[in-house]
């Protein structure tokens, strides 16, 4: 309701300003049998000044476009192509009617006229019943103007081909259910801008555009897809005519940005690059937007080289076959002619108007209008066209004839639309779903060098398809630098400094860490743990793991050397067992020979626990084997030395505590019991924190060491405790039996032994604390067989040796003899 309540004030208010006029200029109107509408800026608002009462802005009194002029001659141009054609819309004839529309909001009377119907407008009235004056429009030039008319054309289905609204919004379809165009919207130029920035490597840019929906739609666009490109707006700005560009780009100067993004329309850009050769603003480079990448005017400004290069994105350029000649004969023709002579006292003349005069028109040369910016011809050319084809299907014309008997609706036209897809001047032209053309952009470089100046081709780019080579043309491109920062070096991560992104100092990622530019350049990740790498890195390396294995050579040697002593220590089991009821092995202990014997092979087989990948169990039982059997060992021997100086020197002083001793089997049972303890004492080291496989990956940064943990330091400080306290009993027993017969004194054999267990595991300790290598496993091995040979070659081998080589020493007659001499010499002192 408002906005039909709307239209009707809007029709009121400019029916006196519009329809009581006679525009009968022949550039601005046609007959036909199908009336189609144009919206062509032919004059450009250079200054906006505020207005206090309603009127309608009258054009003429306004800056000239020139292409405005020249896109208006491409239509109609267009227009006289089909009529002379015989196949596209055969006995059809197409007429139009032209406005100047110079104005956002001002202009509504041309719009209005459109989509009237014999003078008048009815909102309310059904679309299979309205006819509107025309039939489908093209224009207006701009994404502001388009947008402010869109909606009254839209309304009634009337299609809208545009050839320069270029606002990503106005492919909304819900919005603009109508509006077709024929240049790619603003989110396709904003990524070619993105792929140039990217492919130069810049990385600090400012944004410059003008306060209308162009600029604006092209700024929210690039700045969503920038995001995560490494790309940062350093500076953005949307100028008004009135504005002061001189300070603005001094700004941009300060900041040192070398590269500026101009989205902005003609206008705009023109005061922006006369302002900055006015303020000797240097070595830039220009990326100019669609609108004015092919502008003719400022190329030829004095001091235009300079500023520095200028690359602009266009439509691929197609030539229009005839325009040109269509020029040159409307230029030669009497109307042309007759418009000339009377063009100027034509305004003067008039008290009232309808933006239809051209009052410059009749000065411009048929050469002027084809040098003129040919940025959207083609747009104008393939609108029409699109019209056209879209007509040819309503009528459902053949190669001879159209059905003139079908009643043409706009919203026929535009179902139409939709499916087109035609050649036209060896391009293909059809819309997507949006209404939008299939995307076709060339990349100029504007050649300033030169005279007159020229528009290279350095770039192409078609659907999903980019191709740049800047090296085969004959005019430099200067490639600034334009980056907040210098790139950081491989292995360098990025630390942020300032506001904006691409302002980072560099930083060396330490060891054991790495940075991925394709990943994150601001974060030196860490390695996994199975990895390393050296300072400033890129990637991680894999560690070695390391432990002993079996074919290394330590390994084997210590493992045959293990397997020898086993079967050393079985001889001599065998061999006791065979002498058993001899002196010798009586004197050795008897019964508690084979306990040690069979505690020493236990003890060895340990060893090979400490070869090959370790794991847990690994871990435990190479060295609680070895400590458990060991210490009963260990206690075997004290009580061994005890017996020896009890019976030969304790028996007689305390012959009570002796004979409760030998009543009681006290050596058995003092070897139960120390055994018992130390058993408790290995299960309680066992299970408290027991000892575990860990992966050393901080000792070497290149490898992870497979290493037993030692388990709780309290419970494995009681179970060595216990082990060495028997030891020392074992010594102080053995020493106070050192003036013993010669077949019974185990002093020397048994010190050499004990002193070398205490010894080799005080070296063993000793490195485990100090050196940190995979070899300290092969040592606490060579310290198991250490400690068990010392045992075997003092204790055992010299009796082996008597009962093989000396059997008349292991002889009852012998050992009385050897105890005679003893007692002997105990009475003489």
């Amino acid at each position: 309701m408002l906005l039909s309540s709307i239209y009707i004030f809007l029709l009121c208010f400019t029916n006196g300003l519009f329809f009581k006029v006679s525009c009968l200029t022949s550039e601005f109107r046609l007959e036909g049998d199908y009336l189609l509408g144009g919206l062509f800026a032919l004059h450009e608002i250079d200054r906006v000044t505020p207005v206090f009462t309603p009127e309608i802005t009258e054009c003429f009194w306004h800056s000239t476009s020139k292409s405005g002029y020249k896109i208006l001659q491409v239509m109609r141009y267009a227009v006289e192509e089909i009529n002379n054609s015989t196949t596209l819309l055969p006995n059809v004839s197409l007429g139009y009617e032209i406005f100047d529309h110079c104005s956002n909001t001002r202009n509504f009377h041309s719009v209005l006229s459109f989509i009237s119907k014999n003078g008048s407008i009815r909102p309310k009235e059904k679309l299979n019943n309205y006819q509107p004056k025309v039939i489908a429009l093209t224009g207006p030039y701009g994404s502001s103007r388009t947008i402010t008319v869109a909606p009254l054309i839209t309304m009634d289905l009337i299609p809208m081909v545009n050839y320069g609204a270029a606002s990503y919004t106005l492919s909304n379809k819900l919005q603009y259910p109508s509006f077709v165009r024929t240049i790619p919207s603003n989110k396709d130029l904003i990524e070619m801008i993105i792929h140039i920035i990217r492919w130069f490597e810049w990385n600090s840019v400012a944004f410059l555009g003008s306060q209308d929906d162009y600029s604006s739609d092209g700024l929210k666009l690039f700045n969503k897809y920038i995001n995560n490109t490494g790309i940062c707006l350093a500076y953005q700005e949307g100028l008004s005519l009135n504005a002061n560009y001189s300070l603005t780009l001094k700004k941009i100067d300060k900041l040192n940005i070398n590269v500026i993004v101009v989205f902005a329309l003609t206008q705009y850009a023109s005061k922006i690059i006369k302002a900055a050769i006015a303020n000797n603003i240097q070595d830039k480079v220009w990326i100019a937007s669609h609108s004015w990448a092919m502008n003719q005017q400022l190329p030829r400004e004095p001091g235009i080289r300079k500023i520095g290069t200028v690359i602009g994105i266009a439509e691929r350029l197609l030539s229009l076959p005839g325009f040109n000649e269509f020029v040159y004969n409307k230029a030669k023709g009497t109307a042309y002619a007759g418009h000339n002579d009377k063009a100027v006292s034509d305004v003067q003349s008039k008290n009232e108007t309808c933006n239809q005069d051209c009052d410059y028109c009749s000065l411009m040369t048929a050469e002027d209008i084809i040098n003129e910016s040919p940025t959207h011809s083609f747009a104008v050319y393939s609108a029409i066209y699109t019209i056209a084809h879209a007509l040819h299907k309503v009528l459902q014309c053949d190669t001879n004839e159209c059905h003139k008997n079908i009643t043409v609706k706009p919203y026929m036209l535009l179902e139409e639309i939709k499916l087109l897809n035609f050649s036209l001047n060896g391009r293909q032209v059809k819309y997507d779903d949006n209404y939008d053309p299939t995307i076709r952009y060339a990349v100029v470089l504007w050649c300033t060098d030169v005279n007159p100046p020229q528009f290279k081709v350095v770039g192409m780019y078609r659907e999903v398809t980019f191709h740049f080579n800047f090296n085969t043309f004959s005019c430099s491109l200067k490639v600034p630098f334009s980056n907040c920062s210098v790139e950081c070096k491989a292995g360098y991560s990025r630390q942020p400094e300032g506001f904006h992104s691409c302002c980072f100092t560099c930083k060396k990622c330490p060891c054991n860490s790495y940075v991925d530019f394709s990943r994150d350049p601001y974060t030196c990740f860490p390695c996994a743990e199975s990895e390393w790498s050296d300072e400033g890195s890129t990637t991680c390396k894999t560690r070695s793991v390391v432990y002993p294995q079996f074919t290394e050579i330590p390994s084997i040697i210590v493992m045959i050397s293990t397997a020898c002593l086993i079967i050393l220590l079985f001889a001599v089991f065998c061999l006791f067992a065979y002498n058993y009821d001899t002196p010798v092995v009586k004197s050795a202990g008897g019964n508690m020979c084979f306990l040690m014997l069979t505690s020493l092979i236990l003890s060895s087989i340990s060893v090979f626990f400490f070869f090959g990948k370790p794991t847990s169990v690994f871990c435990l039982l190479r060295n609680a084997i070895f400590t458990f059997f060991f210490t009963v060992c260990i206690s075997c021997l004290t009580v061994r030395s005890f017996q020896i100086v009890c019976v030969f020197k304790m028996a007689a002083q305390f012959p009570k505590v002796h004979s409760l001793w030998v009543k009681h089997n006290g050596q058995w049972l003092f070897i139960a019991f120390s055994s018992f303890i130390h058993l408790i004492s290995c299960v309680i080291w066992m299970t408290i924190n027991p000892v575990k496989l860990i992966a050393d990956s901080w000792t070497f940064k290149d490898q992870i060491m497979l290493i037993c943990e030692m388990g709780n330091t309290l419970t494995l400080t009681i179970v060595v405790f216990i082990s060495w306290f028997l030891g020392f009993l074992c010594l102080l027993f053995s020493y106070m039996g050192r003036d013993l017969p010669k077949n019974y004194n185990e002093a020397k054999s048994i010190t050499f032994s004990l002193i070398l267990y205490y010894l080799t595991w005080i070296a063993y300790f000793t490195a485990y604390l100090t050196i940190k290598s995979k070899y300290i496993v092969i040592l606490n091995a060579v310290a198991q067989i250490s400690s068990i040979n010392g045992i075997l070659f003092s204790y055992f081998i010299p009796k082996s040796y008597i009962i093989i080589f000396q059997p008349q020493k292991n002889t009852s007659t012998y050992f009385q003899t050897s105890i005679q001499n003893y007692t002997q010499t105990i009475s003489r002192s």
